[in-house]
């Protein structure tokens, strides 16, 4: 069962940039698609990007298309998260997965979970 970490959380200003990183535990991490999601508070978790195991396509929500970009080197067993732009509308604890399968973006697709990282964007 592979484990996720995330990190790269942290206090922001709006306007600012901000990168995310995930590591995963296992050698076969590399064949995974993994997605990258945020819960607000009081909010469902909300999909942002998806790329799949050879880090070759990706696929954004709307709200993210232009300002994320998701990134990954399996070498190292890290995918990235790239945010720019950001807004206090951007404040959440953000998650990355792992599952079968490109494009997913519904949280049941992805059996493998971090904890979260927390992102607050001051305005």
């Amino acid at each position: 069962q592979i484990q996720l970490v995330e990190s790269g959380g942290g206090l922001v200003q709006a306007g600012d940039s901000l990168r995310l990183s995930c590591s995963g535990s296992e050698r076969t991490f590399g064949n995974y698609a993994m997605g990258w999601f945020r819960q607000a508070p009081g909010k469902v978790r909300e999909f942002l990007a998806t790329i799949n195991s050879s880090g070759g396509r990706t696929y954004y929500a709307d709200s993210v298309k232009g300002r994320f970009t998701a990134t990954r080197d399996n070498a190292k067993n890290m995918v990235y998260l790239q945010m720019g732009s950001l807004t206090a509308e951007d404040t959440a604890v953000y998650y990355c997965a792992a599952g079968p399968g490109f494009p997913r973006t519904a949280p049941d697709s992805y059996p493998y979970w971090g904890r979260g990282t927390q992102v607050t964007v001051s305005s």
